[in-house]
């Protein structure tokens, strides 16, 4: 079956035309699926990536409770406004714009976090993209993946998918340790459905 044609924004462009605190997906605090993730994950080490760092508040975050973490996106305007929030919050990280299918990054990060970029990805790019977050990851590393559930009504907005669906996509090169429904926590009144997988690198 063919999945729905889906539209996005250019990133490029989004984030000039909008003050992140305004974004729908805004959160100031560490996701609660991410912090009971980490603390039950047991990292052998603290280097981190926030892939699509979009705002820049989980990284932020992280880097407050002592993380090396580096926040990258495909906008260099979500970067330089992430990094201006760091330094207001008097935060340490790296910022940097990578496009994660051309990704100039050099690993390896004991954990990534991708709060949204995986679900807005072409389809025929998913591969790619697995193959390319292995890659930066420690080959004990895991991946922290949030992404939009089957569960959300509507086709409007990223890709949806079904716990399975997480699992075949990345059996090449991860294995599936836990998926959750869960929400995106930001500024909606009504909260997307969302699915949070825990993946370790095999």
């Amino acid at each position: 079956m063919t999945e729905p044609l889906h539209t996005f924004p250019d990133w490029m462009s989004f984030y000039d035309q909008m003050p992140i605190d305004k974004m729908p997906w805004y959160h100031a605090e560490l996701d609660s699926d991410l912090a009971e993730a980490l603390q039950a994950a047991k990292l052998s080490g603290k280097k981190g990536l926030d892939l699509g760092t979009g705002p820049g508040t989980q990284a932020i975050e992280l880097a407050r409770q002592g993380y090396q973490m580096t926040g990258s996106d495909l906008s260099a305007s979500a970067v330089r406004q992430a990094a201006e929030l760091a330094d207001k919050a008097c935060v340490s990280a790296e910022w940097v714009a990578d496009d994660v299918l051309a990704s100039q990054l050099q690993g390896p990060f004991d954990f990534i976090f991708d709060r949204g970029c995986f679900h807005v990805l072409p389809p025929n790019t998913r591969t790619q993209y697995v193959d390319t977050v292995a890659d930066l990851l420690d080959p004990e590393g895991t991946l922290f993946l949030k992404c939009f559930s089957r569960l959300q009504p509507s086709e409007v907005g990223p890709y949806r998918f079904s716990p399975e669906q997480v699992r075949d996509i990345f059996s090449s090169r991860f294995e599936l340790v836990s998926i959750k429904e869960t929400v995106y926590q930001g500024q909606l009144a009504e909260l997307p459905k969302a699915l949070f997988s825990v993946l370790k690198r095999k």
